[in-house]
């Protein structure tokens, strides 16, 4: 889906309006997630769930692409859960649907949380991510090019 991006000459930022359907910072929309996410609760184990949602590759990455969606999505139902106690009590996708009696509950969330939104992580709101410092630099991914050596001294 294409997204306006729009400068502000003030601040010399861009910035976009992002409708309500779509994940922040990660493809896709909500409800591919919360489609994702129920299947691991309803399943034995992740790796059922991921052999079933990710057939068309292996075992070992199905599950990692599974984890990525299931983390980020119980991170943010426990932030809004415990922002927001009327949602229910239960961080889980199962328990807020049912309090909000609605199979669609990012895309509710979203809504409610408005105002929460820019403290939120994602794919649900729009805080950015916390970089973890390791000495001087910031863990990211690896550097490119062969692996040093071991060092002398």
């Amino acid at each position: 889906m294409r997204i306006a991006r729009y400068c502000c000459p003030t601040a010399h930022e861009t910035f976009s309006l992002l409708p309500d359907c779509l994940a922040t910072r990660f493809p896709g929309d909500l409800d591919d997630l919360e489609r994702v996410v129920a299947q691991v609760e309803a399943a034995p184990s992740i790796e059922a769930a991921a052999d079933r949602l990710r057939p068309d590759i292996v075992l070992p990455s199905a599950v990692r692409w599974v984890r990525r969606r299931l983390t980020l999505v119980r991170a943010t139902l426990l932030a809004i859960v415990t922002l927001l106690p009327d949602v229910g009590g239960d961080a889980h996708l199962g328990a807020v649907r049912t309090a909000l009696a609605t199979d669609h509950a990012l895309v509710a969330l979203r809504t409610r949380a408005a105002s929460l939104l820019s403290a939120l992580p994602r794919p649900l709101g729009f805080a950015r991510q916390v970089r973890i410092r390791d000495g001087c630099r910031l863990r990211r991914q690896h550097h490119l090019g062969a692996d040093r050596g071991p060092s002398t001294g």
